[in-house]
């Protein structure tokens, strides 16, 4: 790319749009303590689903998905640093996924729905093609996002399609969490979070497929690095024109699809795994074209002055997915002010909005004074124990 700044920038303000996005669907869930008000005004409720509905579909399975991606670029990135000097990062990066996995688990004493224990464990995947083929990363990406568990799913129920399925089994853990979420001490909201809703969380994952989605969007961050997404280059802005349509082409009728299957009420052995499979693609296609208008607008210059607005935030990324959930069930959960029995999702929105830009100003205020965040600070001292410090790098991206 034109210069390691230049690459780093537009990553990190991608990544913290992402951070952003995430915060605001956080809040309109009351991070996961779903509950609608009693007694509102009409206008209030129409106002709300509103705010939902757009919410979600700009967002929903696309936020997190961006995130999932730019993990994997974040891995090419430290990868080919320390290859250029002669070292093979994949043990490096082993210990690194273990420290984010503590990261992650205390994340979720607060916030059940942590994704970044869940990338630790699924990161290590990346030790395994960290020097595949650009073809054999590009398959092995095509075949999990096939979804092969909704497949199976979806070919057993072929002989009997009418038949009706039990809930999902994550429907019961989260339906013991409202419980806790909402009345329990925070005592008692650590200790379900860790038992009950990450065994949730694991199972929801499990069903909706993201399982399968989180590896294969490592590895399409990984081949999006090698091939230079991010360069600001002609080569590059014409690959990203091309993403850009082909999302859009494949979007439009995955959605309407999806949308058509929703409403379908028969042959529930059928539905609910082509859901799974359908959904994910058309939340891949609008996240694909996402990415692809974020960049190709952070080319421009008027664009590039208001998008780097987001680059702190992104460079601070674990500090503050963490302070989200810190701050948010404090204010939403029942340990704290609870505030989930009283916000819509417009009174909610507006709540999130605040918070990422106290977020936007805090991280720039911060690394004004710092290299780093202080968790991407301790992360990456830990990240490099037992190491000479002028060997180490100097500032890990992501």
């Amino acid at each position: 790319m034109s210069s390691p700044s230049e690459r780093l920038a537009v990553v990190d303000a991608l990544r913290g749009f992402a951070i952003v996005a995430i915060m605001l669907l956080h809040n309109i869930e009351h991070f996961d303590l779903y509950h609608t008000p009693a007694n509102l005004p009409a206008w209030v409720v129409s106002l709300d689903k509103l705010i939902w509905d757009t919410m979600f579909f700009l967002f929903g399975g696309k936020a997190y998905a961006i995130f999932a991606f730019l993990f994997g670029v974040t891995f090419a990135l430290q990868s080919d640093r320390r290859a250029a000097l002669g070292e093979d990062f994949r043990p490096r990066f082993a210990w690194r996924m273990l420290l984010l996995l503590g990261f992650g688990l205390v994340n979720s004493l607060f916030y059940h729905g942590d994704i970044l224990s869940l990338y630790a464990v699924l990161g290590l995947s990346l030790l395994f093609v960290a020097r595949a083929s650009h073809r054999l990363m590009l398959a092995l990406a095509c075949l999990l996002l096939l979804q092969p568990h909704a497949l199976y799913e979806l070919m057993r129920a072929l002989p009997a399609p009418a038949a009706k399925l039990p809930d999902p089994e994550s429907w019961a853990y989260f339906g013991r969490a409202n419980a806790y979420l909402a009345n329990g001490s925070l005592w008692e909201v650590w200790t379900g979070n860790l038992s009950n809703g990450k065994t949730g969380v694991v199972l929801w994952s499990w069903e909706n497929g993201r399982l399968f989605q989180i590896p294969a969007l490592f590895m399409l961050g990984m081949l999006a690095c090698r091939l230079r997404l991010f360069a600001d280059e002609p080569a590059a802005t014409r690959r990203l024109r091309r993403i850009a349509l082909l999302a859009l082409i494949l979007f439009l009728p995955l959605f309407f699809t999806v949308r058509a299957l929703n409403g379908w009420t028969g042959a529930d052995g059928l539905k609910r795994p082509l859901l799974t499979i359908l959904g994910s693609w058309s939340n891949l296609a609008l996240a694909a074209l996402l990415v692809s208008g974020f960049a190709l607008l952070y080319r421009s210059g008027a664009a590039r002055r208001l998008l780097s607005a987001l680059v702190p935030i992104g460079r601070m990324s674990l500090t503050s997915y963490l302070m989200q959930s810190l701050v948010g069930t404090a204010i939403y959960y029942g340990w704290g002010l609870g505030l989930y029995a009283s916000t819509g999702a417009s009174s909610a929105i507006l709540i999130g909005l605040a918070l990422a830009g106290l977020q936007c100003w805090f991280s720039a205020w911060w690394l004004r004074r710092h290299s780093q965040g202080p968790l991407e600070a301790l992360w990456h001292r830990a990240t490099w124990i037992g190491k000479p410090a002028a060997a180490r790098p100097l500032r890990q991206p992501g």
